[in-house]
């Protein structure tokens, strides 16, 4: 038996939410230590493809582990993976609109102020939201809307908070602020019909999460092979596609790979808005981790930020009270008394 159906799903709906936050607080800490430390520097496009390569085979791993034998773990991906191709070929739509979206954030980063950029692709959360409720038919209360506009805001602003201030006073020489705009808000709607779709498949169908981890990298790896061939082939020709790994890098590349597949748990179990407060939370424990040991400095502005995101945690997460059963005689008495009139 897998981790899947070994656990409760509403156990692992928190524990794979409390994992992602932590996860992702440590890539990103990890991420700034591995770009700023001293020494030879690693070609970031192929710890991409690496971290991919790693999801695969763990993926390929809890597969085996929850078929139980190499001859179910073989006839499930023969079955599941080869045999179904269309079924396969669906996963194929999420990683290739992140690929879109990819190249997007690089014309709308290439075009807008950090600041501006920042603010911008926060609005994947809103998208997020929209694409759940038109694809997914969920319903949203009106004080989750409220919930939302403010974790957009209060990550706004914590992100911002952390942005070097001469960053937005660059020369805009050659770029275009419409273009900028419009490839980040074509960005956010790519990442919020993405993880939705992505979502879409996971609940609706009995394929488990670790096949579906196992498609998805099988289709991204070429993508990422591509792109980093594309970015950055003369590095990788020149140095060699593992340049600048020691233990650390490997780590990050390990750590990358797990979030990946917390992702997919979160998506399965919870779902993608929730993910969105999760990433969210992580961002604000990332910058207090880094005020505390690698000397950044709060500020009025990461404070209310920070406020905003919590407060739409609770809002989010509230549950109203239900309303008291009315008294039926007292309805059928009024009820009569209409009909009297």
């Amino acid at each position: 038996m897998g981790v899947e159906k070994t656990v409760q799903p509403t156990a692992l709906k928190y524990i794979s939410l409390v994992t992602l936050t932590v996860q992702n607080s440590a890539v990103a800490l990890s991420m700034r230590y591995a770009r700023t430390r001293s020494g030879e520097m690693f070609i970031a496009s192929s710890a991409v493809v690496m971290a991919e390569l790693v999801k695969l085979l763990a993926s390929l791993l809890l597969v085996y582990k929850q078929e139980g034998s190499v001859q179910h773990w073989f006839m499930s991906l023969h079955t599941q993976i080869w045999q179904q191709k269309l079924d396969t070929l669906k996963v194929s739509v999420p990683s290739f609109i992140y690929l879109v979206q990819n190249n997007l954030l690089y014309v709308s980063a290439s075009n807008l102020d950090a600041a501006t950029y920042q603010v911008t692709y926060q609005m994947k959360i809103l998208t997020t939201a929209l694409f759940a409720v038109l694809l997914l038919r969920r319903e949203l209360r009106s004080l989750q809307w409220v919930a939302l506009v403010l974790l957009t805001a209060g990550v706004a602003m914590v992100q911002l908070s952390a942005t070097d201030g001469g960053a937005s006073s660059a020369s805009t020489a050659g770029q275009s602020r419409l273009l900028g705009c419009v490839a980040a808000i074509a960005a956010c709607c790519c990442s919020g019909f993405a993880g939705i779709y992505f979502e879409k498949i996971l609940k609706g169908s009995d394929v488990s999460v670790w096949v579906r981890n196992v498609q998805l990298s099988l289709l991204s790896l070429p993508l990422g092979a591509a792109t980093a061939l594309a970015t950055d082939g003369a590095a990788i020709a020149s140095k060699g596609f593992l340049f600048g790994y020691d233990s650390f890098v490997w780590y990050l590349v390990c750590l990358n790979a797990l979030g990946g597949l917390l992702v997919a748990l979160v998506v399965k179990y919870a779902d993608n808005i929730l993910k969105g407060f999760a990433t969210s939370l992580a961002i604000v424990l990332s910058t207090i981790t880094s005020a505390v040991f690698l000397g950044f400095v709060l500020t009025l502005q990461f404070a209310v930020g920070t406020a905003l995101v919590i407060a739409s945690v609770f809002l989010y997460s509230h549950q109203p009270r239900p309303h008291p059963p009315q008294n039926p005689m007292r309805e059928q008495s009024r009820a009569y008394q209409k009909n009297q009139e």
